[in-house]
């Protein structure tokens, strides 16, 4: 049985926001930032971790914090490698809290230890994946969790959000060549997770 996996790919609004009317607290550039950015820091937060209501809640968090600190921001990158360095230290952040609760669907590997993929929220769908049906999409976010962390945010900042391996080596902290290697291992790790899982579907 071949199983076809379709990724579908944002692409964030060009409209540009005035850095220096951000720091001066410029609310009305602050709502642009967020109309500008917001889809693709819920998106990305979406793909971390799937659960809607946690990524809406993170996306909040992401914007309270990026006002609070905006000062910071050094201009040596680009405001949407800065935003999503936040968000992704806020997804981290939730998922260690989340295991030490042990409170989140999140908390529970998405794969038993038969490797069948342990059930999504009902109401789950992220807005940047196509799927032929839901089954296919638990396996791959069960595939997707079972990576390494790095390999996992590589993959989803690539695959989900359409950056190039630049702007994943910004964001992540990395080297383009270091990128490179994550994205190899995390598509090696996945095909052999659903390999195993699709052939024994296939067979049953």
């Amino acid at each position: 049985m071949e199983i076809k996996i379709v990724y579908r790919t944002y692409s964030i609004n060009q409209l540009e926001v005035n850095i220096k009317e951000l720091k001066s607290g410029n609310e009305r550039e602050f709502r642009q930032l967020m109309h500008v950015y917001g889809k693709g820091i819920f998106n990305l937060c979406l793909g971390m971790i799937p659960n809607r209501e946690d990524a809406e809640d993170l996306t909040q968090d992401v914007f309270i914090e990026a006002y609070k600190h905006i000062g910071s921001f050094g201009e040596r990158s680009h405001i949407k490698t800065w935003l999503f360095r936040i968000a992704l230290n806020k997804c981290y952040d939730h998922i260690k809290y989340s295991k030490r609760q042990k409170r989140h669907a999140i908390t529970q590997p998405l794969f038993d230890k038969d490797d069948n993929p342990i059930e999504l929220p009902s109401n789950f769908e992220h807005p940047g994946v196509a799927m032929e049906n839901k089954e296919h999409a638990k396996a791959l976010y069960g595939a997707l969790a079972a990576l390494p962390e790095n390999q996992h945010t590589a993959f989803t900042l690539y695959e989900m959000q359409g950056m190039d391996y630049k702007q994943i080596a910004e964001t992540m902290s990395l080297s383009v060549s270091a990128v490179e290697s994550l994205l190899s291992r995390a598509r090696a790790g996945l095909r052999k997770k659903l390999h195993t899982y699709y052939t024994r579907n296939a067979s049953s």
